[in-house]
Formats: structure tokens, sequence, C-alpha cells
């Protein structure tokens, strides 16, 4: 094997260890389980979680060297290296709190992020020329590290909801705490069909003609929604004949549709049957009963700190190396590109948590809430920003 293909196999081999850990994370839960097999579970749970990251980092290294340089000129190589360090961040943070009920929310959304940027090409390509610089990897690298200290503020910040919202009746919060739920179930949902299509090997094949040429768009899942004026070439599967929307753009867009409805669908069932089996008790209310032992107080400590370390991080990476950057890149230091304008949009969120924070005592839910409309915005920075409004950083 090359290092390409070996790149891809600890890739592979990371996506399942994860997901083994997650499981065993899963089985520290509940008030009336042993302490001794709880303790079991945890020590499975973080060796599983520590293999999963030194093959994610051996897989990394293998790219780097089949590249020459760090990878992380693409949006694949960059989401890739995010998800790697916002498991670095919980491993870090977990041998100083010993909080186990973290890696329940962190390993999953490694594990969605990872499937994310899978989707995206994962051929390794020359740099082009504005990527021609050693301020792409001190720019992203710090970028990527900030973003995923701040995602451990979001993973705090549910958790503390989880065990603070009061479950006595409904209201705004148990409706707002229960969609963000609702969105972990549909992560999960995702999880369970590209595992599981990926394991027999699923491809369905339409060709499409973009800009003056023909180009190949390959699901790996049943296509309920077909690239837009496309046609499938791969005989014997599934396809309903539905057409994407033509004003999404891109020869992928019915990918990510496709992609998006089927999560939110199987996500809808499997929440509806755990509805059921709750006999309509919401999923939250059954979590904050099962999340014994944490202390909520050491949970919003850790959003704190991780907003606290991972914002002049941000500053730095985002702002004043970028800045650096753009000036020996494009002759200018800030030019308004939509990229630019929501890192600043970032900032000043993370700011203003600190600001309301420090001097105006925004502690426990206000805090918490926050943090979950921090990582919004960070994934809408690394979603919709990269892939829908054009701008000089398209090239990503």
């Amino acid at each position: 094997m090359g290092f390409y293909e070996l790149s891809s196999l600890f890739l592979n081999i990371t996506f399942f260890l994860y997901l083994i850990a997650t499981a065993f994370f899963g089985l520290t839960l509940g008030k009336n389980r042993e302490s001794n097999k709880k303790s079991k579970a945890i020590k499975i749970a973080m060796t599983f979680t520590i293999i999963g990251f030194a093959s994610q980092m051996t897989s990394y290294i293998f790219r780097w060297l089949q590249a020459g340089h760090i990878p992380v000129s693409n949006m694949f190589e960059y989401i890739y290296f995010f998800s790697m360090m916002l498991i670095l961040a919980f491993v870090v943070i977990y041998f100083i709190y010993g909080i186990p009920a973290l890696g329940l929310i962190a390993l999953p959304i490694a594990v969605v992020i990872i499937g994310y940027g899978s989707m995206f090409p994962q051929e390794i390509s020359p740099l082009v020329p504005s990527l021609q610089s050693n301020w792409l990897y001190i720019h992203v690298t710090t970028v990527a590290l900030a973003q995923a200290i701040l995602s451990i503020s979001f993973i705090a910040g549910l958790l503390f909801l989880i065990k603070r919202v009061d479950q006595s009746q409904s209201s705004k919060e148990t409706t707002f705490l229960e969609l963000i739920l609702f969105g972990v179930v549909s992560t999960i949902a995702y999880i369970i069909l590209s595992s599981s299509f990926g394991a027999m090997d699923y491809e369905a094949t339409f060709t499409k003609e973009l800009e003056e040429q023909t180009v190949d768009v390959t699901y790996s899942m049943p296509a309920l929604f077909q690239p837009h004026d496309s046609e499938l070439v791969t005989e014997g599967v599934f396809n309903s004949g539905i057409e994407t929307p033509g004003w999404m753009q891109g020869a992928d867009a019915g990918l990510k549709l496709n992609t998006l409805v089927l999560s939110l669908t199987l996500g809808g069932i499997l929440y509806g049957l755990l509805r059921l089996i709750l006999k309509g008790r919401r999923v939250s209310a059954l979590l904050n009963q099962k999340f014994d032992k944490i202390n909520p107080d050491i949970v919003d400590d850790i959003m704190y700190r991780a907003i606290a370390i991972g914002f002049p991080l941000f500053t730095l990476g985002g702002l004043i190396f970028a800045s650096i950057w753009a000036q020996q890149a494009w002759g200018r230091f800030w030019g308004w590109d939509p990229k630019e304008v929501w890192a600043l949009v970032t900032w000043l969120f993370y700011a203003v948590f600190l600001h309301l924070r420090l001097t105006r005592g925004w502690h426990g839910k206000k805090s918490a809430w926050l943090a979950v409309v921090g990582f919004v915005i960070i994934m809408f920075n690394l979603i919709v920003i990269n892939l829908v409004i054009s701008g000089l950083h398209s090239y990503a």
C-alpha cells in the first residue's frame, strides 16, 4: 500500500473505533449501574478513544507524507484536522476533570464531522499558488484548534442544560433542548446510514452536464433526490426520480440534500421510537435522570475555560494571522470577504460571551445557551460560508 491508501485505511479504522468508544460511554449512564461496571466501561471507552485518536493521527501523517505538505488545503483536510483537534481537546479535558458524559457528546460529533468531511473530494492535489505560503499552516491550524476548543464549550453547555433545565413542565427551554437532541439523534441516524450502506459498498452514479462538461456524481445511499438534470447510469439501484431543485448550485448539491433528508427522516423515526418507548416523555428528561453524579458547577467551569482558551487562539489564527496572510497574498489586511466577515462575527460573539460572563455574571443556563449558539455560528461558518456564499475563500 502507498501512503494514500494507508491514510484511507486508518481513517476507516478511526471511524469505527470512535463508534465503539461512543457505545461504551453510553454504558456509563444510569444511577443504578454498579460502580465497578461503570468504571470498567469508562476505561474501555477512553482506551478506544485514545486508540482511535492515535489511528486518526497516523492517517493524517500518512496523508502528510503523500502530499509533501501539512494537509489543510481543502475542505476534507480541514474538517479532518478539526475533528482530530476536537478529540484531542476532549481527551485533555477528561484527564483534567474526569467527566465521561462529555465523551457521549464529543465522540458522535467527531464521527459525524469525519463523515461529513468524507463527502468532499479526498484526492491529494498540488497547492494552488494562493496557498503556497507558510501562513497557510499557521493560520489554518490555529483556527481549527481554536474552533475545536470552542466546540468543547458547546458540549459542556449542552450537558449543563440537560442537567439544569426544569423538566417538570413544558417550556421554551425544554422545546429548544429537545430540538438539539433531535439533531443528535439525526446525527446517529447519519452514522447508521453511512456505516450500513458503506459496508454494502452501495453506489449509485449519475451523470450531469455542468459548465459544458459531463461530471459523475456518486451516491453512497439510496437516491431520494438525484442531481438536477442528471441521468442514472448505475443499473439495479433505487432511484425515486425526484430531481434536486435547479436553484441549488453545484454538482454535489443533490448528494448533500439527499444525505440531509435521509438523515432527518431516519432521525425522526428513531426519535419517534424513543418517545414511544419512553411513553411520551422527553428524551432530555430521561437524560436528566441518567446523567447522575455530574456536578453542573464543574461543567459550567469547563464551558467557561474552553472559551477563555479558545477565544485568544481564534483571535490569533482567525484575525491576526489571517490579516497578515491577506496582506501578503492580496495586498490588504481586510477586504470584507464573506469568510472574513463571519470570522469577525464569530470573534465578536465570543467577546460578548466573555464580557457578559465576567461583568454581568452570566453563569449557568445563560452561558450554556450562548455556548450552543456559538457552536451554530462555527458550523454555519464551516458549511454555509464555505460552500454556499462565493468569495476569495471559495477555493476551500
